[in-house]
């Protein structure tokens, strides 16, 4: 059975204006009773490439569930995460999942839940307007640090006309190790906008 993998590292960007915008836009992700969303992760370490486009189901303080679209030889894998452990599950049986980031236990499958979590409580440090792959969004950068105390650094690209997540990555000690690209997202309760198809570099 495969193993899935995740890790964080840090991104730059320059700090600035729109702090009233921000805080509006961490508000309704802080305040929502969760949200569903598709994106392609990809997380590379060293030797390490793996690409998967995964679909989550984010409960924030509960249950939120990931589940592996493509590629066809793996798609139908569940992880099911919580505040806090989490579990690989496939057809029915809970395995043990592999990490990234050594001793930080970082695991793809949960890419997109702790961007979320990052937008809802993690420390701000940058933010800006940035366009993404010809997207206007507003670009945060936000600190949680790690359970081993590793900087752990998460940056989201938003929609300025939506607000919903158009690009993520996640990077631990300076080296990002993770990205997704949105291609889908709605909150259950507040706003349920898709967001432009994004992929490449903005």
């Amino acid at each position: 059975m495969m193993t899935l993998l995740l890790l964080l590292a840090a991104c730059g960007g320059a700090g600035g204006d729109g702090e009233s915008q921000t805080a509006d836009l961490r508000d309704r992700y802080h305040d929502c009773a969760g949200c569903t969303m598709e994106a392609l992760v990809s997380c590379s370490q060293e030797d390490l490439a793996w690409e998967a486009e995964l679909r989550c189901d984010y409960v924030p303080g509960g249950e939120s569930t990931v589940e592996i679209l493509s590629p066809e030889t793996i798609a139908g894998v569940k992880a099911v995460l919580n505040d806090t452990d989490w579990r690989l599950e496939y057809e029915g049986e809970s395995l043990n999942a592999g990490t990234l980031g050594g001793e930080e236990e970082i695991s793809p499958a949960a890419c997109l839940p702790r961007l979320m979590s990052a937008l809802r409580d993690g420390w701000l440090l940058e933010e800006n307007q940035e366009a993404w792959n010809g997207v206007p969004c507003l670009r945060l950068t936000v600190d949680q640090t790690g359970v081993k105390d590793g900087k752990i650094l998460s940056t989201v690209w938003l929609s300025l006309e939506t607000g919903a997540p158009v690009r993520g990555e996640i990077a631990v000690d300076g080296e990002i190790l993770l990205t997704a690209d949105f291609t889908s997202f709605s909150f259950c309760d507040t706003m349920s906008p898709d967001p432009p198809a994004a992929s490449g570099s903005g």
